[in-house]
């Protein structure tokens, strides 16, 4: 299972510029650090954001200004991660693929006509298909369950702490492809942070499941 934004798709920097386009408006301007620790690591920006500043609207007022933003620089900008499409292309003739992501059931599906990639995934989990976001197991757990696998065998790929620790949550073993704003972040201990997306090959996925268990 993947997680798609900063795994596959080179999105991070796409929402970074929405919610600075969307910050400016009130005067504040957000670093790539602050942006990392907060909304990457943390999954809580917006709360972060509304909290720190003073900001006279809600989190989900500031989500809700920030999407359709993120929808034209995405639409403008669409690029996939160094790989996937390869990495895609092996695992998916051997195993079932899922997504599990935080994003919106309609921004996954636009990403996935554009690049050609809906068959590749037997199941896709977006924000409306579960309860509590990442770092609560629910995304994990909905896409298992609609797998139909055992956790057991299952293999997550992340690229953040809160991905590594929702699917720890929904006991399933997750390495970590960390990206440019990741690369800060402090990881779970006993994460396995994995250099580059090409590395995750049939044989990489076998041996990790082999050996069981979350991690």
């Amino acid at each position: 299972m993947f997680d798609l934004d900063g795994v596959l798709l080179d999105s991070e920097e796409l929402h970074y510029r929405a919610y600075s386009e969307v910050l400016a408006a009130f005067g504040v301007v957000v670093g790539r650090q602050e942006y990392a620790e907060h909304w990457i690591a943390a999954g809580h920006g917006p709360e972060y954001a509304v909290e720190t500043y003073s900001l006279p609207v809600t989190p989900a007022e500031l989500r809700a200004r920030k999407a359709p933003v993120y929808r034209r620089l995405l639409q403008a900008g669409l690029q996939p991660m160094p790989g996937a499409q390869l990495v895609l292309e092996q695992l998916s003739r051997e195993f079932a693929l899922g997504i599990a992501t935080n994003s919106s059931r309609a921004d996954v599906d636009w990403v996935l006509s554009q690049l050609g990639w809906q068959h590749f995934f037997e199941v896709v989990v977006g924000r409306e298909d579960y309860r509590e976001a990442k770092p609560a197991p629910d995304a994990y757990l909905t896409a298992r369950s609609q797998l139909a696998v055992p956790p057991e065998h299952c293999l997550v790929v992340e690229d953040s702490p809160r991905g590594v620790l929702a699917a720890r949550a929904a006991g399933l073993r997750a390495v970590a492809v960390p990206n440019e704003f990741t690369r800060v972040c402090t990881f779970p201990p006993g994460t396995e942070l994995v250099e580059h997306l090409s590395d995750i090959t049939p044989s990489f996925v076998r041996l990790r499941l082999e050996r069981g268990g979350a991690a």
